[in-house]
């Protein structure tokens, strides 16, 4: 795998993985992926390698993860910011991608794009992340998903990082469940990851007033969604794992509302980490998307 590094236009650095190869023909489809929490752009590895030389797939490293800029203000983790950073990627790449793929967070930054600037995509594919207005209604009235997001609040504490760090990052793992994918070799690449530095990858939490409502932050009843701001017109593939913990399927429930164009696919042997436990299904689903054979 190549690891490179993109210099945005706005002076953001993007740390990049791709095929190590020459440079693709321009008949060859283009693919952005993009990573969430607790992760990094290695997570695509074995989905990269699937998809091979008829696909030109291209990771992403969120700013604030090791190797892209991590701006230390606050501010430059709200969402505007990783917005303007993949949108200037994708121009970078070759605007339009044939097919944007995002998981956790990652996708987060994705739906706001799709909506924002749909002409960069003409396909998106997202892998277990709720859209905002989704999140935001299930947060307010289902006691389930907001007792499954407390987390999120532990992670907006100022002294996470040091307490996440803590025993060989003993708390850390616990968000993978008892995972068969994550063997030693897999913990020394988290473990690297984690080690360069937690602040960046926290403050996407710390920025964002999405999350469940404690005692005197009530940062979520302060969000005001326009349907028309957040309505997604691009083709959306949603895959979703339904053994995910953390983001319960009651979040796709009415999405039709703010993605017309939207197929589901629902996962019941998958969890949240559906990328590392099923990367050839993941791969599977691009190539459909692309209109190539699933291989």
């Amino acid at each position: 795998m190549q690891e490179f590094k993109v210099s945005l236009p706005h002076g953001v650095t993007i740390a990049c993985r791709a095929l190590a190869r020459a440079a693709p023909a321009a008949s060859v489809p283009r693919v952005l992926l993009v990573h969430g929490f607790p992760e990094a752009a290695f997570v695509w590895d074995e989905v990269i390698e699937a998809l091979g030389a008829t696909v030109h797939a291209v990771a992403m490293q969120l700013r604030g993860y090791p190797g892209s800029s991590a701006p230390p203000q606050l501010d430059a983790y709200r969402a505007r910011h990783p917005v303007a950073d993949m949108a200037a990627l994708v121009e970078h790449l070759g605007a339009p991608v044939d097919v944007l793929v995002a998981h956790d967070w990652g996708g987060a930054v994705a739906w706001s794009l799709a909506a924002r600037q749909p002409q960069l995509m003409r396909r998106l594919l997202i892998i277990n992340s709720p859209h905002p207005a989704a999140f935001v209604r299930e947060l307010r009235t289902n006691t389930a998903q907001q007792q499954a997001s407390s987390y999120m609040n532990f992670l907006c504490r100022p002294d996470a990082e040091a307490l996440l760090a803590e025993n060989d990052f003993a708390r850390m793992w616990p968000f993978f469940g008892d995972a068969a994918w994550l063997d030693e070799a897999m913990r020394d690449r988290y473990r690297r990851s984690w080690a360069a530095g937690l602040t960046g990858p926290l403050n996407y939490y710390r920025a964002s007033p999405i999350r469940p409502v404690r005692g005197d932050d009530a940062a979520l009843e302060r969000v005001q969604l326009d349907d028309e701001a957040v309505t997604v017109r691009v083709p959306t593939h949603v895959l979703w794992g339904l053994q995910d913990h953390a983001l319960l399927p009651g979040l796709l429930d009415g999405l039709e509302r703010w993605v017309p164009a939207l197929t589901v696919e629902r996962v019941p042997d998958a969890s949240h980490w559906i990328v590392h436990e099923q990367p050839q299904r993941v791969a599977a689903t691009v190539r459909r998307l692309l209109g190539q054979p699933a291989g």
